[in-house]
């Protein structure tokens, strides 16, 4: 299997941003989380596969925060996704003589 970085982006609103963070991190392939403003990166949080609770609180408290006092702020999550390999095609007519 190889892995595959996949981009989710949202427009952060002050109540929801947190819940859709800890959604997102709570599915365990968060690797890092970037909050922008207006086209600037503002903060850039990495995570590991390991993080919960206590370690989590102070992420999620800052994004919390740096929503509230700036407004249009963009959150940018990059996940892992595993990705199964393709199996080759076989031309046809190989193989097929005895």
């Amino acid at each position: 299997m190889t892995t595959k970085t996949v981009w989710d982006s949202f427009k952060a609103e002050s109540e929801n941003v947190v819940e859709k963070v800890k959604e997102l991190v709570r599915e365990g392939n968060v690797r890092r989380v970037i909050v922008k403003h207006e086209g600037r990166v503002v903060a850039e949080f990495p995570l590991t596969a390991g993080v919960v609770g206590v370690v989590l609180a102070p992420v999620l408290a800052a994004i919390g925060v740096l929503v509230a006092l700036m407004k249009d702020c963009t959150v940018e999550v990059e996940r892992t996704r595993q990705q199964e390999p393709k199996e080759p095609k076989t031309p046809v007519g190989v193989g097929d003589r005895p």
